[in-house]
């Protein structure tokens, strides 16, 4: 455990993760007798969970501030209906639709984000209520009804990255690029954070550290980029998955390397030493609410593209798996920890489970079982892992910060 801690820091639970997909997903091909790592089996898994991937991005943010939202997927239901009517039925083109779902989402998370900072109601009881407003909402404008969407919507639920070039490659040269990206991407990371973190404790770079995690980063992408770009022709990355990727990176800037992003851990881990220190703690709330219900809406379309229709009963229990996601990722349930990646990784850790348990024939009773019972166990090893004399991310911001309390008179003698 030390020589982990060593080489990991302070993302071991991450990498711990990591080390349970990579396990869950060879216990699972060997189980299955090697369907689970081929092409079409990945490039299925990927597309048909990208959108509780996206909704575990924004509730990774949720839960960082200490909330909860349960209508998340009552918000895609009734936004890809809505969308969908919008397109059949007003001629709507499909950007608009696009558009206009989008615009809907932030409607909708702005207006249970006013009941939570303004009015101060939990955000667990706005968001039951919303659960249930918008998914009845969503069924009496359907009239019960499946409606279709338009063919550039199908694309963005189900499509993959188009080939191009030369074929001396012997994959989808557009899944080739997009590996050697990432993997760069990844590498450079390694790199530069772990020379920001030595320098930032004034200890000695250990070049062993940061190069072993690059080469073991370039090792998985890369072997995951072959098996992406190998397939049948016509098939590559699927763009559910693009969309994915550009969501984690943009988020994981947004809550690393920006003031907001600091202000979000900080009124979920000391709400009291984060107002007094200036953070807006209500437009904090406001803002984290209505990026959930965009996302919320651009799942729904993701997944009305994939089902080429939006559904009356689309998004049922979509919420239990967003949250079963981020909690399996490591986020604390009192707030003030948690990150983008690891919400990712504990939704694709869910997901492989669920596509091994159904390669392998297990009923629906035992697959919840199961799943249930992995999610105790990685809450556990979080627990396990955070110390509890660890401090959050929001302490280490306010480790210095004291609070100018007026202090008590002392008693008369």
């Amino acid at each position: 455990m030390r020589f982990l801690r060593q080489l990991f820091g302070s993302t071991l639970h991450q990498y711990v993760m990591a080390v349970v997909l990579a396990v869950l997903v060879v216990v699972l091909n060997v189980a299955s007798g090697g369907r689970m790592l081929t092409p079409s089996n990945l490039q299925n898994l990927v597309t048909s969970n990208a959108y509780v991937l996206v909704l575990a991005i924004g509730m990774v943010l949720v839960v960082v501030i200490g909330q909860i939202d349960l209508s998340v997927g009552s918000v895609a239901a009734v936004v890809s209906m809505s969308v969908a009517l919008l397109m059949n039925r007003a001629g709507l083109p499909w950007w608009a639709g696009l558009l206009a779902g989008v615009a809907m989402g932030a409607a909708i998370g702005a207006f249970q984000g006013f009941f939570l900072a303004r009015a101060g109601i939990p955000g667990f009881i706005t968001t039951l209520a919303g659960m249930m407003i918008f998914r009845g909402i969503a069924q009496w404008e359907s009239g019960a009804l499946s409606v279709p969407v338009p063919e550039q919507f199908v694309y963005l639920g189900a499509g993959y990255l188009p080939e191009w070039g030369p074929t001396w490659t012997g994959m989808n040269n557009s899944t080739l690029v997009l590996g050697i990206v990432v993997a760069a991407l990844l590498g450079v990371r390694q790199q530069t954070s772990y020379r920001r973190h030595v320098s930032r404790l004034g200890g000695e770079v250990q070049n062993w550290i940061p190069n072993t995690r690059t080469a073991l980063v370039v090792l998985v992408v890369g072997w995951l980029t072959w098996l992406f770009g190998s397939g049948r022709p016509t098939t590559s990355f699927p763009v559910p998955g693009l969309i994915v990727l550009v969501l984690v990176l943009v988020y994981h800037l947004v809550t690393q390397r920006t003031a907001f992003g600091r202000h979000i851990y900080a009124v979920g881990g000391n709400s009291v030493a984060a107002s007094l220190s200036g953070v807006d703690i209500r437009r904090v709330q406001f803002a984290v609410m209505v990026n959930m219900g965009v996302l919320s809406a651009l799942a729904g379309m993701m997944f009305a593209g994939r089902s080429t229709a939006a559904g009356p009963q689309d998004g049922s229990l979509w919420e239990l798996d967003a949250i079963a996601a981020v909690f399996v990722g490591g986020a604390a349930v009192g707030g003030g920890v948690g990150t983008v990646l690891g919400g990712v990784l504990g939704g694709l850790v869910m997901a492989v489970l669920n596509n091994g348990l159904l390669l392998l024939g297990v009923g629906s009773d035992l697959s919840r079982t199961i799943k249930g019972i992995v999610l105790l166990i990685a809450v556990c090893i979080d627990l396990y892992l955070r110390r509890k004399d660890r401090p959050s991310i929001a302490g280490r911001l306010f480790a210095g910060v004291q609070l100018n309390r007026t202090p008590s008179p002392a008693p008369l003698s």
